[in-house]
């Protein structure tokens, strides 16, 4: 399976979205201010693998604090934590993440300092892990979405590159493909990052799953030809009520849906799901600097005076979704009850 990304000889190796598909290479984090700025640079994105990548960045900060006395680890270890939480904003995996691999030193306090080091790293690879069967049992929840035949629309990237492994809007469709139903997807381009055309069709064509990129202005056009009977998207965050932030243009894209009959879900586990925010309105949505659509791999395709705007996440009102499918199944509306009930049958905090 494609790794992601790994801990390993006391570094964070991650795959560098950035260079696919021309070239499959990983960056080496040596500390956690190196695993911040891959963050916040794209080489590491998708909300469950930045919460990886964050519990490895407190990880190996840990490692390298060189503190003798309790109290100072754990101030050092609130700075970097801190320093980690502001990598990205609009992804609440990133903040949980951190916030369970400090909670679990805390619980720890009372072991020598090299003790609770090893059980952070320890701890990183078991979320890693964890993500991965997360994943799968999305995929199984959710694999019943997908009719024998059908065209499946994705918008962006929510694979294995977005995540642990196996992925969450992807892990749904690899575990239709799976059980042997004839498929295809068509994969937005996404721009300005170009996670569809990039990472998702590189994804999709290494399972040999049939997949054709479009322009993210087409998607309208195929709906109303009848070429797509299905959605299916990832998300950063979800709102109690199960709004929903995700890549920008997902938003327009179930508007579409709606308007031809098309069924629009949204798969996530649920650390996704932020209970303590009431609606999508209170989700902090990330801006990214210019350049990245003012400029196509380094060459300009924008005059230089001209003002750039680059929103890089957009809301989904629930009203807009079919169903939220998680590792506990599919919820519907009204999405706070069965969001509640899930939680109660998992051990990751409401």
């Amino acid at each position: 399976m494609l790794r992601t990304i790994y801990f390993e000889n006391d570094q964070v190796y991650m795959l560098d979205q950035r260079k696919l598909p021309w070239a499959e290479k990983y960056l080496v984090c040596r500390t956690y201010k190196d695993v911040s700025k891959a963050i916040s640079r794209m080489v590491i994105r998708g909300a469950p693998a930045i919460g990886i990548a964050a519990a490895m960045g407190v990880a190996l900060g840990a490692l390298k604090i060189r503190a003798k006395t309790h109290d100072t680890f754990f101030r050092e270890l609130d700075h970097l934590c801190k320093v980690l939480k502001e990598s990205r904003p609009t992804a609440v995996n990133l903040s949980w993440a951190v916030d369970r691999m400090y909670a679990k030193a805390l619980g720890l306090k009372a072991l020598p300092l090299d003790e609770i080091r090893k059980e952070l790293v320890s701890e990183a690879s078991n979320m890693l892990e964890e993500d991965i069967r997360i994943n799968r049992r999305i995929g199984l929840s959710g694999a019943g979405v997908i009719e024998e035949g059908a065209n499946v629309l994705t918008h962006c990237n929510a694979g294995a590159l977005a995540t642990g492994g196996y992925g969450t809007a992807l892990g749904v469709i690899r575990a239709a493909f799976e059980t042997g139903k004839q498929l295809s997807v068509f994969a937005d381009e996404t721009r300005p990052f170009l996670q569809g055309s990039r990472l998702t069709a590189w994804e999709l064509d290494q399972d040999n799953i049939p997949v054709t990129v479009i322009t993210d202005s087409m998607a309208g056009t195929l709906m109303k030809q009848g070429r797509i009977q299905v959605v299916i998207v990832g998300a950063d965050r979800i709102a109690a009520n199960g709004d929903v932030a995700n890549k920008v243009g997902t938003y327009p894209v179930a508007v579409l849906a709606k308007t031809n009959g098309i069924p629009f879900y949204v798969a996530a586990p649920l650390s996704t799901i932020d209970l303590s925010l009431s609606t999508g309105d209170e989700i902090p949505i990330e801006e990214r600097p210019a350049g990245e659509v003012a400029a196509v791999f380094g060459k300009p395709i924008v005059p230089r005076h001209i003002p750039v705007r680059n929103i890089a996440f957009d809301v989904t009102p629930h009203e807009l979704i079919t169903g939220i499918i998680t590792q506990h199944g599919i919820a519907k509306e009204p999405f706070e009850k069965h969001f509640r009930e899930m939680f109660a049958r998992s051990d990751e905090p409401a």
